[in-house]
């Protein structure tokens, strides 16, 4: 089947860019297992577009011991290096991926109805058509499970003291994902897609990811900024969004605010949760 979601990924998955994503689920993760639905009655978990798997056996550790999270992945060399960091983890005994597209699952037709929870983080963002991966993932979770998306509304993002070029380059950044059929702003609309496709008994939440200079976390979200805009370079001055002098100097600005000793990264990552009451299917 055709998949009428995809589109493609603005970020890749070179090694610099897993380096850069494996940092930030280290901390990411513990905040997100706090927001969700989970307990020792959670026994099927569907992690869709589970990357490197940091956060699929995150969930698998806050669930039964016989429990089980099954994680979908498009990219061959994220399911690679999942395995590969899974590995001595005794967390990863619960845990299987496949190959596949979150736009079309890789489901048995006994799975699908199946899952007590089924996931999504920083996927949404990525595809043309986000309503294709939520309904698939109603139609994965049992009636009485949860669907949770989380993702990301990049206009919610603020420095302090605000590097001068910052707002340039940050919409020529938020552009150029637009440019690619994203959408920079989807974390906003999560409530809308999970009552779209049925869900009810929807609830929210905010899950800050950021901190001021003094805290451990500031080296992290500051790299991962200026990590983000410059593995989105080419494409932006490809599409012209941005010209390469101003981007440079962007750059070099936003460097230079990450060492002064009041800085400040304000940022939360969008969340809602639905639950599915009735039948449904794919």
């Amino acid at each position: 089947m055709k998949n009428a979601a995809a589109s493609q990924y603005i970020h890749g998955s070179d090694p610099v860019e897993q380096a850069r994503l494996s940092r930030l689920n280290d901390w990411l993760n513990r905040s997100c297992i706090a927001a969700m639905p989970l307990d020792a009655s959670t026994m099927r978990i569907l992690d869709v577009g589970s990357g490197l798997g940091q956060f699929t056996r995150a969930m698998a550790s806050a669930i039964s011991d016989e429990g089980t999270v099954l994680g979908i992945e498009r990219d061959i060399r994220q399911l690679e290096r999942a395995k590969e960091l899974g590995t001595g983890d005794p967390m990863a005994v619960k845990v299987s991926y496949r190959q596949g597209d979150a736009g079309n699952l890789p489901l048995e037709a006994h799975e699908w109805g199946s899952f007590d929870l089924v996931h999504t983080r920083f996927v949404l963002e990525h595809v043309k058509r986000p309503e294709v991966i939520v309904r698939q993932m109603a139609a994965a979770v049992r009636p009485g499970g949860k669907v949770v998306l989380m993702d990301d509304d990049h206009a919610n993002f603020r420095l302090s003291p605000e590097p001068p070029g910052f707002s340039i380059i940050w919409e020529a950044y938020m552009r150029s994902y637009e440019r690619l059929g994203n959408d920079p702003f989807v974390g906003r609309r999560l409530v809308t897609l999970l009552k779209n496709e049925g869900l009810d008994s929807i609830s929210t939440n905010l899950i800050f990811f950021g901190g001021s200079a003094e805290q451990e976390i500031f080296p992290v979200v500051a790299s991962n900024l200026l990590g983000i805009l410059i593995g989105s370079k080419d494409l932006m001055l490809a599409e012209g969004l941005i010209d390469e002098r101003t981007f440079d100097a962007s750059i070099a600005q936003i460097d230079e605010w990450s060492r002064l000793p009041d800085a400040v990264l304000w940022y939360g990552l969008n969340y809602a949760e639905g639950m599915r009451k009735n039948g449904g299917g794919k």
